[in-house]
């Protein structure tokens, strides 16, 4: 579907972004202020110190950021993960970095501009104006002050400022534009052979020889890491749920008092053709677009059943130009106001007038209308038993949660106390691997840490009450522990036997591919090849991107031309070119939309190696390797 969600750079909205959502990507103004003093600090860039706090606070943020973009999809391991600490601690690396440079090349922000600033924003304003009243309620409410809100609102003018100075510095010459387009939409004919490993399987036999050396040379390879086996008890929120039960006047009464929650928003289905002219295009180039889109307009008035057709023919918009223009059906909210605002205000099958949006121009027809309707209690009611058990099992989960932690601390020889307690059973573990265990709870590294940690180790006592996930809890207790050792050469002798004859048998594959090529290159050989396919390197039809690379890489001066690459099962593939269709010139429209792409392309390369170029001017220190906690 086409992606509506409007992506402005200009500053206003980013400091909007800041103002409204609490879980924000930022680093904490005040816990710099207020920890300066002390020692727990995770990196110093150019002097001044990234908090612990801060960083944990960035953590969190950054964690309901993905839970709520990515709702149950989401692996919460993921969220633990030593991978996001470390991207977390780096952006506020970056973030500080920036700030420094900016006040080195001397970038300043005017008050008047700050002022402007604040004041353009949306979440401040009443009536069309600000108000300093909503300005500062909207603060309190992200626990900031005005000092603190306007101190990074003048950063992030200034980084932005730092920024913008290379998104709109890349030049990208005319026929290197027509060069890349040309390259892109080349296609070539290509037949292929394959020769695998499993063709020479039984001509490899090891002997014990090959077998003592490779298990004396790869010991790391094959030593075991430490590992236990536990015993666990869940306590969780959704277990908890399923035990509650619901009244029908409990239901009838939540109905009755959150009806609006069940009401469904008129929706309207719709069908787009997109000419695309982004807001930041040259005027010559929007014009161009204009006089394309009412050309079309005009066609699409005059033949209206072709609707569809035309969509698929002419639209920029490749989510659902395959579609026929087809954007299904949405609300009010969902796509950008002047589009939104021209489909609800349509009739059944009107083709609008040209719609202007930051994207382009578009020609719309209203496909469908599904009116506003209110749920009755009898389509909802499961929806509302389950909403009311959850709110009784969260009453139920935050009484037992702080006591369940206490529990298991306290009668930390044995987890059967709190298994009685709370009802719970416990449960038992298969093999743990430090740093690697699998989830959907040994792979948590709090969890590691708790599990393998001395005190558990030796003592054989309960870890804390571990968070796992949103609502759950986990208490474990080491039952049996191996130290990491290697396993004797009987035990992986025949894994190594097998290793062994792969090896071998892709070596042989891949010296007889290779004959094979030279021969074929000589202007002999006899191979039996497949089928022939056309590829090009915008569309490649499946095949490998290796075999992709090599067969544009060949010269085709003369045909057929043959190449060969070693595959990814260890064997090798044989290509044969056997014909290059050319593209057709692109139009002027094609050429400036891809000059555009490749300038954005050229100024995130040079930003990013502008951005490793200060890192490398400041003295930056991490003091954590968090990739490893």
């Amino acid at each position: 579907m086409f992606d509506f969600v409007h992506k402005k750079k200009r500053i206003v909205q980013i400091i909007l972004a800041l103002a409204t959502l609490p879980f924000l990507f930022w680093g904490i103004e005040s816990y710099n202020s207020s920890g300066e003093g002390g020692e727990d600090y995770l990196a110093l860039v150019a002097g001044e110190k990234i908090m612990r706090q801060e960083f944990e606070q960035a953590l969190r943020n950054q964690q309901e950021n993905m839970r709520a973009a990515m709702g149950g999809s989401l692996d919460d391991a993921m969220l633990e993960s030593p991978q996001l600490r470390a991207m977390v601690l780096d952006r506020l690396i970056q973030q500080r970095l920036l700030k420094h440079e900016a006040v080195r090349v001397g970038l300043t922000v005017p008050d008047t501009q700050l002022i402007s600033t604040i004041q353009e924003i949306p979440a401040f304003q009443e009536d069309g104006a600000f108000s300093k009243q909503r300005y500062e309620t909207l603060l309190r409410g992200q626990g900031m002050n005005p000092r603190m809100f306007e101190a990074r609102v003048r950063q992030e003018i200034l980084r932005q400022q730092l920024t913008d100075a290379y998104a709109g510095s890349s030049l990208v010459a005319d026929r290197v534009t027509e060069r890349i387009l040309r390259l892109g939409g080349e296609r070539r004919e290509i037949s292929l052979t394959h020769i695998q490993p499993e063709q020479f399987l039984s001509q490899v036999k090891p002997d014990e020889a090959a077998i003592q050396a490779y298990y004396d040379s790869h010991q790391a390879e094959f030593r075991l890491p430490e590992q236990v086996r536990v015993e666990y008890l869940v306590l969780s929120l959704d277990d908890l749920i399923q035990d509650q039960s619901v009244s029908a006047e409990e239901v009838q009464e939540y109905f009755e008092g959150h009806r609006s929650d069940f009401e469904e928003a008129e929706e309207r289905r719709a069908s787009h053709i997109l000419i695309k002219a982004p807001a930041e295009a040259a005027e010559a180039e929007r014009s161009a677009a204009r006089a394309r889109a009412e050309q079309l307009l005009i066609q699409v008035r005059r033949e209206p059943q072709r609707f569809a057709e035309l969509a698929g023919q002419h639209s920029e918009d490749p989510g659902s130009a395959s579609q026929g223009g087809d954007l299904d059906f949405f609300a009010r909210g969902m796509m950008v106001k002047a589009f939104e605002d021209a489909v609800f205000g349509m009739q059944p099958d009107e083709i609008s007038d040209l719609v202007e949006t930051d994207y382009g121009y578009h020609i719309i027809r209203l496909t469908g209308i599904r009116p506003a309707r209110s749920a009755r209690l009898d389509e909802v009611r499961a929806q509302v038993e389950q909403e009311l058990k959850k709110q009784k099992a969260s009453a139920v989960f935050d009484r037992m949660a702080e006591e369940f932690g206490n529990v298991v601390y306290e009668q930390s020889e044995s987890l059967q106390p709190a298994a009685e307690k709370f009802g719970l059973h416990v449960q038992q573990s298969g093999w743990i691997a430090k740093g690697a265990g699998e989830p959907p709870y040994f792979s948590h590294v709090r969890l590691q840490e708790a599990i393998f940690s001395e005190d558990t180790l030796r003592n054989r006592r309960n870890t804390e009450a571990v968070e796992v996930a949103h609502n759950t809890l986990i208490s474990a207790r080491v039952a049996e522990h191996r130290q990491a050792a290697t396993p004797p050469l009987a035990v992986l002798k025949d894994e190594i036997s097998e290793r062994l004859v792969r090896e071998r048998a892709s070596d042989l594959a891949r010296s007889t591919g290779k004959e094979a090529l030279a021969g074929l290159q000589a202007g002999g050989g006899s191979v039996r090849w497949g089928d022939a396919q056309e590829i090009s390197r915008q569309d490649p039809g499946g095949v490998d991107p290796a075999i992709i690379r090599a067969a544009f890489r060949v010269s085709t001066t003369s045909l057929p031309v043959y190449a060969g690459v070693e595959n990814s099962q260890g064997g090798y593939t044989l290509i044969r070119v056997s014909r290059v269709v050319e593209p057709a010139p692109a139009n002027a429209a094609e050429r400036a939309n891809f000059s555009r792409q490749l300038r954005q392309v050229y100024a995130q390369e040079e930003f990013a190696s502008y951005l490793d170029g200060i890192r490398k001017q400041y003295n930056v220190t991490v003091k954590e390797d968090l990739e490893r906690k």
